[in-house]
């Protein structure tokens, strides 16, 4: 049976520099080899840096760890990519794609190059989950028709087709607000009606390149913040009563989150949870949900006990976390891969544009409006250091010199929210990096605070001895 894992909304996190990514303007950036949440494609912020040597599989950059090529640590994995990106691009009927594209532009000749794979020029046309073709017509208007990759990990079809409907839908609904998104002008669905073989969304190429923060300058550091400070004033006026993500094109409704690893399986469909009413109710849910996976062992099964005692005190931290007055009122959209390389940018670091809007969810403001994760000073962060960092106060200073002292309030008491999002399905192999993490967390709400790990797990054995999962552990450990 194929686990069914769960990973934290914000985990899908930044990189310790922003911008390890290469320009890809057309839309998603080139996801490397990284830890990942429990079987999602988050990034361990620390996974990624500006480190440009091609000659160690694993190198330093200021004390963390710089994971280098994929297949560097396994070779087997450039073969895997490359049947499996040979297998979609055979799959694509070009001229049935060629002909929609001209047709939606009244006649207009367009082309497409030729498409096969190719190593070495992999980050120009693809990310971590999709893979994009360039279509160029003859008046110079780029489009690129965005492509779902697809392997033996990926989801079954009708939840592939929820995650397109959800990403065209926020696209459109942002169309109708000042956020800069690329438009949609077309998506269709897998299935046999559907002549170009393969579930696809064409959309506009947004000019400019993806911010690469770690080499731009203090000043333009400032004006990207700028930027990012007047998306969140403009999600602002946009409200929603639930939370999860927007699942019709053309409407403002909100379903189930349309992610793979927030999903259980409801035989014999897997099915996404949400949508949900307030935040107690979603970290109650979802840690629940990681709570019956451990004990069915379809997660953390080498460290089942710690992980099952873990969840078990984050599921009593819910009321510390969420706060006062926090399960009432609006929802806000939420990027899903805030780290940096979704703002595309132009040689003034002017924001051109947001991309990559997969995932994207409605959430209540303490989450949508705390400090994107490309601002966090990762190496303190994961040290348990709770102050914010340097980009972090610069940024709440912003918004509240644009008189928005409501949302900068979410920045400056944002860091339990952080450390909570960061601990909920954790991948534990980091065992070392989440140490500072859950040790930052209990500082910060001022439980079991300053105990080291073994110190704390001999507390909650005691606590949670009656817990009917703690018994389940434990007489399974000794048969």
């Amino acid at each position: 049976m194929v686990a069914i894992k769960i990973a934290s909304l914000a985990m899908l996190a930044f990189t310790a520099a922003f911008a390890a990514a290469q320009p890809v303007a057309d839309a998603e950036k080139i996801q490397v080899s990284e830890p990942r949440n429990m079987g999602d494609a988050t990034i361990d912020p620390r996974a990624i840096t500006t480190c440009t040597s091609s000659e160690k599989k694993k190198c330093t950059n200021k004390g963390l760890a710089c994971y280098k090529d994929a297949d560097a640590y396994d070779p087997k994995a450039h073969e895997a990519e490359k049947r499996e990106l040979s297998q979609l691009l055979s799959a694509i009927n070009i001229p049935a794609l060629i002909d929609r594209a001209s047709h939606l532009r009244q006649g207009v000749r367009c082309q497409i190059p030729p498409l096969q794979y190719d190593r070495a020029t992999r980050s120009s046309v693809m990310g971590g989950m999709n893979y994009h073709v360039p279509i160029t017509f003859d008046d110079g208007i780029i489009w690129i028709a965005r492509i779902r990759r697809f392997n033996a990990s990926s989801p079954p079809a009708n939840l592939r087709d929820h995650i397109i409907k959800s990403e065209v839908a926020t696209l459109m609904f942002l169309q109708n607000t000042k956020v800069l998104v690329p438009k949609v002008y077309d998506f269709a669905l897998e299935g046999p009606s559907n002549p170009v073989g393969v579930g696809f969304i064409l959309m506009e190429k947004i000019p400019g390149k993806s911010l690469r923060w770690s080499i731009i300058s203090a000043e333009q550091k400032k004006n990207v913040m700028k930027g990012i400070a007047d998306v969140f004033i403009e999600l602002q006026k946009h409200p929603f009563d639930l939370f999860g993500c927007l699942d019709k094109p053309g409407a403002a409704d909100v379903g189930s989150f349309a992610r793979e690893s927030l999903t259980e399986t409801v035989q014999p469909i897997l099915s996404a949870i949400g949508p949900f009413s307030n935040l107690s109710e979603y970290h109650e849910s979802s840690i629940k949900l990681i709570l019956k996976l451990i004990l069915q062992e379809e997660m953390y099964s080498q460290q089942s006990l710690d992980a099952y005692l873990i969840h078990r005190f984050l599921l009593d931290l819910i009321p510390h976390v969420v706060p006062p007055g926090g399960n009432e009122g609006k929802f806000y959209l939420k990027h899903a891969d805030d780290k940096g390389d979704h703002i595309m940018v132009d040689d003034s670091c002017n924001i051109t544009g947001i991309i990559d809007w997969e995932w994207a969810h409605t959430a209540p403001p303490e989450l949508a409006f705390n400090s994107p994760m490309g601002l966090l000073s990762v190496g303190d962060f994961y040290k348990g250091d709770n102050s914010l960092g340097e980009h972090e106060v610069v940024f709440a200073r912003i918004l509240e010199e644009k008189g928005h002292e409501d949302l900068a309030k979410y920045v400056w008491n944002g860091r339990l929210q952080h450390r909570f999002a960061f601990c909920c399905g954790y991948d534990l192999a980091d065992w070392d990096g989440f140490l500072g993490l859950f040790l930052g967390l209990r500082n910060v709400v001022g439980v079991d605070e300053r105990l080291g790990w073994d110190e704390w797990k001999a507390v909650v054995m005691e606590r949670y001895k009656d817990d009917p999962g703690v018994q389940t552990l434990l007489n399974g450990d000794d048969q």
